[in-house]
């Protein structure tokens, strides 16, 4: 029997595709959901479903940001074979990225044990939301948001790209939110610091997705949940990175504080009365 059913995994893909590149934690939203569906958060194949259906919200970025993305690859080849092509900037953001996913890897790799035990626990999910909610906060007030894209360099995307390790660590932190944040404390504007966001997300999560695709399969998660929950999570982050990009443009990360604070509160009284395992 599939740990996961195909009615479930439409709700587990709905639920990723929204919140996967929104800085409330798909993780987090994820254990949650499969919380309340009896879901044990624990369990491989689930655990493994997760990082896979995370592949279809990738596909949606590489969709909506694929001239983009053409351009980059092109130019990291042309640079490869061409020295005087070395001096193009996209080339440069190519191999910017590489490094910065570098740390992500290696501690994915090291912590997977306490990842996949200890650290799923809808307990750290409760806390990790409401300390990112502070950091986040913190990080939107001291930004002087006065840097675009064209203004990003190696340092910032190392230190957004390594960002990411606390949402790997803590789920409930979120990618996004902590690579915002830290592209936020490093003065980029909003639009800026979102879009650095989804650039370095791409090679970590489809990573994540291709090395779990195995072990779900191997451990109960069904081929049909899976195609599904994919699916589905493809064509509504779609929809959500296009609503992202022109929310930042006009607005603070302040409504993703206060939902992601109240989230966790009402996780804490949940998991505190038993309403929730």
């Amino acid at each position: 029997m599939s740990a996961i059913n195909v009615g479930q995994a439409v709700v587990l893909g709905i639920v990723e595709g929204v919140t996967e590149f929104l800085p409330v934690s798909s993780t987090g939203h994820l254990k949650i959901a499969e919380g309340l569906m009896d879901i044990p958060v624990d369990d491989q194949a689930v655990v493994g479903f997760s990082a896979v259906i995370q592949v279809g919200a990738i596909a949606a970025v590489l969709v909506y940001f694929f001239k983009d993305i053409v351009r980059i690859v092109s130019a990291w080849f042309r640079g490869l074979l061409h020295r005087e092509e070395r001096q193009n900037r996209d080339y440069r953001f190519a191999w910017w990225v590489i490094a910065a996913t570098v740390p992500i890897v290696l501690v994915g790799l090291a912590a997977k044990p306490l990842i996949d035990g200890p650290l799923a626990s809808l307990w750290v999910v409760a806390a990790s939301l409401i300390v990112g909610s502070g950091v986040m906060w913190a990080a939107d007030q001291m930004g002087r948001h006065k840097r675009g894209e064209d203004d990003t360099s190696f340092k910032d995307a190392m230190l957004v790209g390594s960002s990411q390790i606390l949402a790997l660590l803590f789920p409930g932190f979120s990618r996004s939110g902590a690579t915002m944040s830290t592209a936020l404390i490093l003065d980029l504007d909003r639009v800026a610091a979102t879009r650095l966001s989804f650039f370095l997300g791409i090679p970590a999560l489809t990573g994540a997705g291709i090395y779990e695709l195995k072990d779900a399969l191997g451990t109960g998660a069904g081929a049909a949940p899976l195609a599904v929950g994919t699916i589905v999570s493809f064509v509504v982050a779609y929809a959500s990175i296009a609503w992202l990009l022109k929310f930042v443009a006009k607005h603070s990360f302040n409504a993703f504080v206060v939902y992601r604070i109240v989230i966790g509160v009402v996780l804490l009284g949940l998991l505190s009365t038993g309403a929730l395992d």
